[in-house]
């Protein structure tokens, strides 16, 4: 049997970006599917309790940020923890990433290149030159999708309502069969439960 994750995460989230393509991998391995539902990080903290990081105490900031260096190295991938267009609008990128999911392109490297855009390579998603550049690296003709895009504002919308009302707090969050896995570094125990599902 098939199993589907439910893969919530934001297109502004770092630690999104430090899972990688992992997720990927997982799900290849055990034949489950991957739906991709970008959503609205901010607005789930303000629902679930959650704090954005420019808001908190200064000494939880400055351990985030050591904290994503420690994890970057370790990943051996490239982040820059005070990025140039960070926080920007996560509308744009999201709803074209739920428009080409819909026209059935190939989503880990697309979104996972979205992301890195910000975290890495210092561009402003909220700009349609950088998403159409994406979308040109990843063989993706972006006219066509970013003309869908822009009525998927909806889909954003019910994205993060259905994040709210199934657990979730946190991007990125895995939901196999209403079970929230929250973080790059649960992904193990995302595993498991596949391996479990056997």
């Amino acid at each position: 049997m098939a199993y589907q994750i439910d893969y919530f995460y934001s297109v502004l989230s770092p630690f999104t970006y430090l899972a990688d393509n992992r997720l990927d991998v997982i799900a290849a391995k055990y034949g489950a599917t991957v739906v991709h539902k970008p959503l609205d990080i901010f607005k789930m903290f303000s629902e679930t309790g959650g704090t954005p990081p420019p808001k908190r105490h200064p000494s939880r900031q400055a351990y985030r940020k050591a904290d994503l260096v420690r994890v970057a190295r370790r990943a051996k991938l490239h982040l820059n923890v005070d990025p140039a267009h960070w926080p920007t609008n996560p509308l744009p990128a999201s709803k074209f990433l739920i428009a080409a999911q819909e026209a059935g392109y190939p989503m880990g490297p697309l979104s996972f290149s979205v992301i890195r855009a910000v975290w890495s390579e210092e561009k402003d998603i909220a700009e349609e030159a950088t998403l159409r550049e994406i979308a040109e690296e990843n063989d993706v003709p972006f006219d066509g999708v970013w003309k869908a895009a822009q009525s998927k504002d909806q889909v954003f919308e019910d994205n993060t309502a259905e994040a709210i009302r199934r657990g979730v707090f946190g991007a990125p969050s895995y939901v196999l069969r209403d079970e929230v896995f929250w973080g790059h570094d649960r992904l193990d125990h995302l595993e498991d439960a596949l391996y479990d599902l056997k």
